[in-house]
């Protein structure tokens, strides 16, 4: 496929197969076909054989990693090299043709007789992809970009080859001034060998760049696919053995060494290290690991010797889904690239019957004959359907290739389009404004006591004996306050746990309990003052008693992630509506609210509750998206204009989802929204351009103010800055801007566990 009327060609071929749909995308060469069991594949095959094309299977994810170099399936590096031929021997005789044709001093008796026999093998040998693609869709009655080129270079090279030998330009002596406007009417026939086979060297040029930026558009899909593993050390009953990492099977138990990929999702069953996910997730920050963790396949070990056994292989893998949602995000179009592709679909036929129109015009009117021929010559070459094609796909590979990079994954330009436009984002509280596990948010000391990290400690080693939600939370923050963190405390004798209060043990020969607080009126004053904070956040406030004296009192809940303030102030900032909707208490809920200053609070909803809240605001006129992350999300998720699921989620609320964050930061939803505006606005340019290209260059030729050399140019770099624009979107960054302040504002709330004696 060269240009939007061979997408619209393979796409109305397969429309007409009964229960059949297809998306064609002219920077990838792929198509995505929805059909029923009755058509098969060899018959989707070979209706794309009928419309002149050819069409194959993309091969398994296990076997070949997926074609994102902006060439159409089936392009091989012998391809590659072959036109990379054609296009330098193309070159070097048709420079001198244009040399000696452009300046006319240097035009040497019988000069264009050489230029005659150097201009004939670019026209034949050098055209031949053009001529064989325009006669290969004229057995199949269709007319594409390659129909315009070869008309063009055919007609320059007939009418050059008249004028040599019938028309009076052979004669010796002969020369002719160079004019970038066409002339005629001096009474000898012109030659147009500079058009014969500056055309071709113009488009194979033209096409060769555009092929390498499209490359370039896709390079960040492929640095992910990139990251798969290709060899894995698997622990075996015999020893180790290396194997092929498509070989490797759930269940098995391999090792990852420092500096090594991770060579599939798993569990870390012995040693320890910290993992690189930067070209996974976008996280730049190294993630620990240790037995019992999940690991993602594409992760870099930064430190020790991991053994991990393999829980996903394959497609089935966090990196598999990934870069499948990628793809699949590439396939789409807007709607106004659909309505780009109804023109071009018109647009080849159309230019042919200009052209004809142009030519019978000037020869009505009685103009030169080789003068009304240059501009129908003008008209075939400057047209250019190209860009069009382009438009959109190559701001989408690049876009969603960056978006990747950055940890946000885009199903496909429709989310794209819905996530520009909303304007109310209804954020769940539990695992996507807090993390969703239990923490130490504060802990107050009693000011003549042991101190709180001794305290601390005590009460860990309590907690050790217990099972409880917040006895993890209690003891996880025990082992990274100590001077050697993930050392544990001795376990407590004589340990005992009541149910709905509170566990007591004996710890160095102190009676230790950890339990909730009963009376405050018995509790010294700043211990009190912190019970009360606790709850009015929404916490668990639990005391911690040693030897019959209340020493500390922890409170212990959900805490916020440490991004969720600013990325609630960056939504403000780009004019977004936050409102908060949770299940949880209307204390905790408005606590949460007061910290990020969100002023619409829904709590204790249900997930029908939640869908019903959604159906409200669109009836008022909102375009809502819905951020989630649970099961109790997805009904939500769903009836949505837009639905944002955090990579840590269920894969229901994934799955329901238009938008995928893989990046554990809540300010990729920011970062989301800005992104979509940018590539919707390259979209726009872009088909503002090809639009508003053809609608001044065709009358341009048209009325003979362009030759066919410049046509040709002209044609090429049209196709080269729509390219070029998209690229842009490949090194886009979130920065700081409209909707990003740079640094954190200094009503910020803190984010670290508070820590007082007094």
């Amino acid at each position: 496929m060269t240009c939007a009327a061979c997408v619209g060609r393979v796409e109305r071929k397969l429309g007409r197969l009964d229960g059949v749909a297809a998306s064609v995308n002219l920077a990838t060469g792929r198509a995505t076909v929805s059909h029923p069991e009755a058509v098969s594949v060899s018959d989707l095959i070979g209706t794309v054989e009928a419309a002149g094309f050819t069409a194959e299977l993309p091969a398994p994810p296990t076997e070949d990693p997926p074609r994102t170099t902006g060439e159409p399936a089936g392009t091989h590096q012998g391809d590659a090299g072959a036109e990379r031929h054609r296009l330098l021997v193309t070159a070097l005789l048709a420079l001198p043709v244009l040399t000696l044709s452009m300046v006319p001093g240097w035009q040497f008796r019988n000069w264009q007789w050489l230029c005659f026999v150097l201009a004939a093998p670019v026209a034949v040998w050098g055209a031949a992809p053009f001529h064989t693609r325009a006669l290969r869709g004229l057995r199949h009655g269709a007319a594409t970009m390659d129909t315009l080129v070869s008309l063009g270079v055919a007609a320059s090279f007939a009418w050059s080859t008249w004028a040599l030998f019938l028309g009076g330009a052979g004669a010796p002596g002969m020369t002719m001034p160079f004019s970038l406007l066409p002339t005629g009417g001096d009474g000898s026939a012109h030659l147009y060998l500079e058009a014969a086979v500056g055309v071709p060297l113009f488009v194979l040029a033209g096409r060769r760049m555009e092929a390498r930026a499209r490359r370039g558009t896709g390079s960040a899909l492929r640095a992910l696919a990139e990251l798969a593993a290709k060899d894995v050390a698997v622990r075996t009953a015999d020893g180790e053995r290396s194997i092929p990492a498509d070989r490797l099977r759930a269940g098995d138990h391999f090792l990852v060494r420092p500096g090594e990929r991770v060579a599939t999702d798993g569990t870390v069953v012995d040693g320890s290290s910290a993992l690189d996910l930067s070209l996974i997730t976008g996280e730049s920050r190294p993630v620990e690991a240790g037995p019992g963790s999940a690991v993602v396949g594409g992760a870099v070990n930064s430190g020790g010797l991991l053994e991990v056994r393999a829980d996903a292989v394959g497609a089935d893998t966090q990196l598999a889904r990934i870069t499948r949602l990628v793809e699949e995000a590439q396939t789409g179009k807007t709607h106004i690239q659909r309505l780009a592709d109804t023109v071009a679909a018109v647009f080849v036929p159309a230019v042919l019957t200009v052209a004809v129109s142009v030519l019978g015009f000037w020869l009505g009117a009685g103009a030169d004959p080789q003068a009304a021929l240059t501009a129908a010559v003008a008209v075939l070459v400057v047209a250019c359907p190209c860009a069009l094609g382009l438009a959109t796909p190559t701001a989408l590979l690049a876009a969603t290739g960056r978006g990747a990079q950055l940890g946000i994954l885009v199903r496909g330009p429709q989310a794209l389009e819905r996530l520009r436009r909303i304007d109310t984002v209804v954020l769940d509280k539990t695992g996507t404004l807090t993390t969703g596990r239990m923490s130490v948010t504060a802990l107050t000391a009693r000011p003549d006591g042991p101190g709180p990290d001794r305290t601390l400690w005590l009460a860990a080693a309590v907690e050790q004996g217990s099972e409880h939600p917040l006895a993890r939370a209690i003891t996880a923050h025990a082992r990274e306050r100590h001077p050697h963190p993930g050392q544990l405390p001795p376990m407590a004798g004589d340990f005992r746990a009541e149910a709905g209060h509170g566990v007591r043990g004996a710890v160095d020969g102190h009676r230790v309990e950890v339990a909730r607080p009963g009376d405050l009126t018995g509790l010294p004053a700043p211990l009190a003052d912190a019970v009360r904070a606790a709850e009015a956040a929404g916490h668990t406030a639990v005391q911690v008693t040693v030897d019959g004296t209340p020493e500390a009192v922890l409170a212990v809940g959900d805490a916020l992630r440490p991004d969720s303030y600013r990325a609630v102030e960056h939504l403000r900032r780009l004019g977004l509506r936050p409102v908060l909707a949770t299940g949880d208490r209307a204390a905790t809920a408005r606590a949460v609210a007061d910290h990020l200053a969100v002023t619409e609070v829904h709590a204790e909803v249900r997930p029908e509750d939640k869908a019903a809240l959604v159906a409200t605001l669109q009836e008022q006129g909102a375009r809502v998206a819905v951020v989630g992350d649970g099961v109790n999300d997805a009904a939500a998720l769903a009836l949505a204009d837009l639905g944002i699921a955090m990579g840590s989620g269920t894969d229901a609320a994934i799955g329901a989802a238009d938008v995928t964050l893989v990046r554990e930061d809540l300010q990729a939803i920011a970062d989301a929204v800005r992104l979509a505006r940018r590539t919707l606005g390259a979209i726009r340019a872009n088909l503002a351009w090809a639009f508003g290209y053809n609608l001044v260059t065709v009358p341009l030729a048209a009325v003979g103010l362009l030759t066919p050399m410049l046509a040709a140019a002209a044609m090429s770099v049209s196709s080269l800055l729509v390219v070029g624009n998209s690229l842009r979107l490949c090194a886009w960054q979130p920065g700081s801007g409209p909707g990003n302040p740079g640094r954190r504002p200094n009503n910020t709330p803190p984010h670290r566990p508070r820590w007082e004696t007094a």
